[in-house]
């Protein structure tokens, strides 16, 4: 399976990502700049803000009320399509799955 993490000057980081592994992990694993994941992934920090790129917001689904208010809590403007991506978890149905990187 495969996520693509596209930066702010416009380059793509293309990852193979195991099932069930979060993206935030997969993003810090590969070393996409700007994917901190602070917090390992337990929604204390906000550092692996991401967009959901077009396209692929329904397949991702909704955040949770407590990600939706770790979002508030976010460095780079918060959108509709914002994303903490220790809550996206590789899975066919995100498969090929494109992620906006933030400018900060």
């Amino acid at each position: 399976m495969k996520a693509t993490w596209i930066l702010p000057d416009g380059r793509e980081i293309g990852l193979e990502v195991k099932p069930g592994l979060s993206l935030m992990e997969a993003a810090v694993a590969g070393n996409v700049p700007g994917i901190i994941g602070e917090c390992g992934g337990t929604m204390s920090c906000a550092t692996c803000h991401v967009y959901v790129a077009d396209g692929w917001q329904e397949a991702a689904g909704a955040p949770s009320d407590f990600e939706e208010a770790m979002l508030d809590a976010t460095d780079a403007p918060r959108l509709a399509c914002s994303r903490l991506s220790c809550q996206l978890e590789m899975g066919p149905q995100i498969d090929g799955i494109v992620l906006r990187v933030p400018a900060v």
